[in-house]
């Protein structure tokens, strides 16, 4: 059997190595694994075929559409119209809607994903016996893994 699991970069990982090693696991049967986390920021415009779910149209949209109404209903005692002034409106409307999306996803949200949740950054594999299946699982959820799983050798 072959035993996966997750873990942060912390002591837990090598209290968790010694514990297998002192239940008769091999070191040679033992992998640990260092992910590289992505260190890229996250692209701010969406294509055809990737998009992330955060979206810089949604509050220009709105604002816009307030201020091209706003901007026409004025528009009617103005001197270029309220053509002119709703396109003018609508256009200076996108426009701060796009600054405060883009603002409020670069500073707050940038900061929030930084601080927020536990990050996998080794993977731990152990290689056992079927009987050692339980005491291994055990052994591993004892010293904080973030996630485990069993794959059998027999498939």
């Amino acid at each position: 059997m072959q035993i996966f699991s997750t873990y942060e970069h912390s002591t837990y990982l090598e209290l968790a190595i010694t514990a297998l090693e002192n239940i008769g696991i091999e070191k040679n049967a033992i992998l640990a694994v260092p992910l590289n986390n992505r260190v890229e920021e996250r692209r701010l415009f969406d294509t055809l075929h990737r998009a992330d779910g955060v979206s810089l149209f949604d509050k220009g949209a709105a604002i816009g559409t307030a201020f091209s109404v706003i901007g026409a209903s004025i528009g009617f005692e103005l001197k270029w119209g309220p053509i002119y002034w709703g396109l003018i409106g609508a256009a200076s409307g996108f426009m701060l809607g796009f600054i405060i999306d883009y603002i409020l996803f670069k500073v707050i949200h940038k900061r929030n994903r930084q601080i927020r949740g536990k990050k996998s950054e080794v993977v731990l594999v152990v290689h056992c016996e079927k009987e050692q299946v339980e005491k291994v699982e055990n052994i591993l959820w004892d010293n904080l893994a973030l996630g485990v799983a069993k794959v059998d050798d027999d498939f």
